[in-house]
């Protein structure tokens, strides 16, 4: 089979495409036949020895796929071979073939593309996880989504408009606040590049609260990071919830006077994590989301599709910023 890998620590344009041998499926686990394979954040800094996991090298970049069951291992009851499926990975996804735990496959709706399946879990389970489990957003209330328009981001304004929130989507270009409001965004604002002086800061403090009105927002979904993080806060409401979600933009420093003057919660969120500490609680999450998906409220945008031997490509598109929506990578 072919695999995109990661032999030494560095960019994109350190991967290489090999053969490698097709795997076995070791009890409790499963080989799938890869078909799509979703591109996300993570997949930029693991290869660069930059994110919370550090695999043995050779591994291939990839943590979500979508596919066909080929074979399964001793005690592996609740798939079967043939059945359609999509998995969360951490890495390895960007094979012709993957082996992981059984447990990490969720069987697919027989209508849903593997391109979309592919694109869905990550993103819809870390926003959902980040807007119902840790945000507790209430209807009416008013959700700030910064990156609105990146994988993540634009899974949040669904989700957000879904559990009747009002969206307002801050993005780097028009282009991609209208992609946001289109997808359910009540609104939108074009944030100027960073990095930003202290004056520079509260103009774009006073951009986000004209945004969002005189109450302030009452959850932020930060995707972005950077100097961004606390301008996005200066526009919190009385009591609201910060959600830190990533640091595309770098890692911020906020000051914490502003949480206290605010009254307001900075909330760690690490989906990964909790679906490894909650699995019953991510499994009624994968649950509803699935309900959300059938009912038409969710659905993910792939915006470009890059053969598995171009997915260095892939990677490095999707580090550009320049990214709307989800990259995948396909296998046929």
């Amino acid at each position: 089979m072919k695999a995109m890998l990661s032999k030494s620590v560095g960019g994109p344009d350190t991967l290489v495409f090999e053969d490698l041998p097709s795997p076995e499926a070791k009890p409790g686990h499963a080989v799938v036949s890869v078909k799509a394979c979703g591109v996300n954040y993570p997949d930029v800094l693991i290869i660069e020895d930059k994110y919370q996991f550090k695999p043995a090298r050779p591994f291939a970049p990839g943590g979500e796929v979508a596919g066909v069951v080929k074979s399964v291992g001793e005690g592996v009851t609740h798939v079967k071979v043939g059945d359609r499926v999509l998995g969360n990975t951490g890495w390895g996804g960007m094979a012709e073939e993957l082996s992981l735990e059984a447990g990490r496959l969720i069987p697919i709706p027989d209508a849903m593309p593997f391109d979309e399946a592919a694109a869905f879990i990550m993103t819809y389970g870390t926003s959902y996880y980040g807007l119902k489990d840790r945000g507790h957003i209430k209807p009416g209330e008013t959700l700030l989504v910064l990156g609105a328009a990146g994988g993540v981001g634009l899974a949040a304004v669904e989700l957000g408009k879904a559990m009747g929130a009002r969206v307002i989507a801050a993005a780097s270009s028009q282009a991609k606040v209208d992609l946001a409001i289109k997808h359910g965004a009540d609104a939108g604002v074009v944030y100027p590049a960073g990095p930003f002086d202290k004056d520079g800061t509260k103009a774009l403090a006073a951009l986000f609260k004209d945004a969002c009105g005189a109450n302030g927002a009452d959850v932020i979904y930060d995707g972005v990071g950077g100097d961004y993080a606390e301008a996005a806060l200066r526009s919190s409401a009385w009591e609201g919830r910060f959600l830190v979600i990533g640091f595309p933009a770098g890692i911020p420093r906020i000051p914490l006077n502003l949480a206290l003057l605010k009254s307001c919660q900075i909330v760690g969120v690490f989906w990964g994590a909790a679906v490894a500490r909650d699995p019953k609680a991510h499994q009624q999450n994968v649950r509803e989301l699935f309900d959300l998906y059938k009912a038409g409220k969710i659905k993910p945008y792939v915006s470009e599709r890059f053969p598995l031997a171009k997915a260095a490509d892939a990677i490095a598109h999707l580090a550009s910023r320049k990214a709307m929506g989800k990259v995948v990578v396909t296998m046929d």
